[in-house]
């Protein structure tokens, strides 16, 4: 392992979070949507009931500690700092793994499967099935280094993964992503087959074929009409983070409202939470996530990664062994004769019966399941 990793803890000052309850208090409020539900974006009353929650309730040092409950570390590849936790496992044959996130998430999706993952028998699972875990933060993201340059796309991630991984001494891995974490890990896939030994993907991304418009299936139908909604009423944010990321994001960093606000919508939108996302995360779990956008303030910082990446998207064919886990809630459900144009060896795909887009923390128990199903055969 290379000696340039440095440990790393998630320490706020006080006067960091004197600050945000400061900033809370005194939040300008935009007046009440016109609309009875989340169709104008959240809520005023939910987002005044979050915000007062946050300022005198979170208990952000016990949330702290628990998050500092796994490794982690930075390391310096590109010119950049990534932080990231690694959590080894105490089965000698454990499986590597990489895992990655997306927008708005961050590494506390993984949070509450990096422990069956790393040490199934702990948890009732059998020890054949160990990973090695490595959760790296997006460049931009929590607590690595913001980009200073432009140029940090999905493929120049994918190849930071891949040194990442050499550095922790890993020739042979697999890799796991949802969202910009799909994209990454397929890149990864792409770029590094001889180490790589497969991927999993809980948003595999691919177009659909024109072959098949005149014989779609009710899945391709589904999905069809899913990109249409989408593309119509659930995509303003990705027009404005890939065209005028600088711009919306003075709010996000100066306002905390602004940002949860900013985000919590997503969490209503793209959970499998029956019209509300604490029906599916508590609210200490959606703050978690919102304090690691605040904190290192990356308002602007990771909506740039849709200016690098969103209009002209990393589409390289992939030949490693491939999984997908397609959850019905998720925002583009590719079916899987889509997904055979771009991933050429799919070994394994599932249809889930519940969990949306960040499905490893909707869904620890079924995600844990389908990625140990799907590297046995990897292994």
């Amino acid at each position: 392992m290379s000696d340039d990793i440095q440990p790393f803890r998630i320490e706020a000052t006080d006067a960091e979070l004197d600050d945000l309850a400061r900033r809370l208090k005194a939040t300008r409020w935009a007046d009440k949507e016109p609309v009875d539900d989340w169709s104008q974006g959240t809520p005023l009353h939910y987002l005044r009931e979050v915000c007062a929650y946050w300022a005198e309730k979170y208990d952000w040092r016990e949330r702290e500690a628990r998050l500092n409950a796994f490794p982690q570390f930075k390391t310096p590849i590109g010119g950049l700092d990534i932080h990231f936790a690694h959590v080894r496992s105490p089965e000698s044959n454990a499986l590597p793994l990489v895992m990655t996130h997306g927008w708005p998430g961050s590494i506390v999706e993984f949070h509450k499967v990096i422990g069956p993952l790393s040490d199934p028998v702990a948890h009732g699972g059998q020890a054949s099935d160990a990973f090695h875990v490595i959760c790296p933060s997006l460049p931009g993201y929590g607590f690595s280094d913001k980009p200073t340059e432009t140029g940090w796309g999905i493929d120049k991630i994918g190849a930071t993964w891949v040194q990442l991984m050499a550095k922790l001494g890993y020739d042979r891995y697999v890799a796991q992503g949802g969202d910009w974490g799909s994209m990454v890990t397929a890149s990864v896939g792409s770029q590094d087959p001889d180490h790589c030994a497969g991927i999993h993907l809980n948003m595999p991304v691919a177009m659909p074929d024109p072959e098949t418009m005149a014989d779609l299936s009710d899945d391709e139908k589904e999905a069809l009409a899913s990109l249409q909604y989408y593309e119509q009423k659930d995509s303003g944010y990705s027009k404005q983070q890939s065209t005028r990321p600088q711009s919306v994001g003075y709010g996000l960093v100066d306002s905390p409202a602004g940002q949860a606000g900013w985000i919590l919508e997503k969490f209503w939108a793209w959970t499998d939470c029956d019209g509300h996302p604490e029906n599916v995360l508590t609210r200490d779990e959606l703050l978690d996530n919102l304090m690691l956008y605040w904190l290192p303030g990356t308002g602007a910082s990771s909506a740039r990664l849709y200016w690098e990446s969103f209009g002209t998207p990393s589409l390289a064919e992939v030949t490693v062994p491939t999984g997908c886990s397609i959850y019905p809630k998720e925002i583009i459900r590719t079916s899987r004769r889509w997904a055979e144009k771009r991933f050429k060896n799919i070994v394994y795909w599932n249809k889930l019966e519940r969990g949306g887009h960040f499905a490893a923390f909707e869904q620890p128990e079924t995600f844990v399941e389908e990625l140990r199903n799907c590297f046995r055969s990897m292994r």
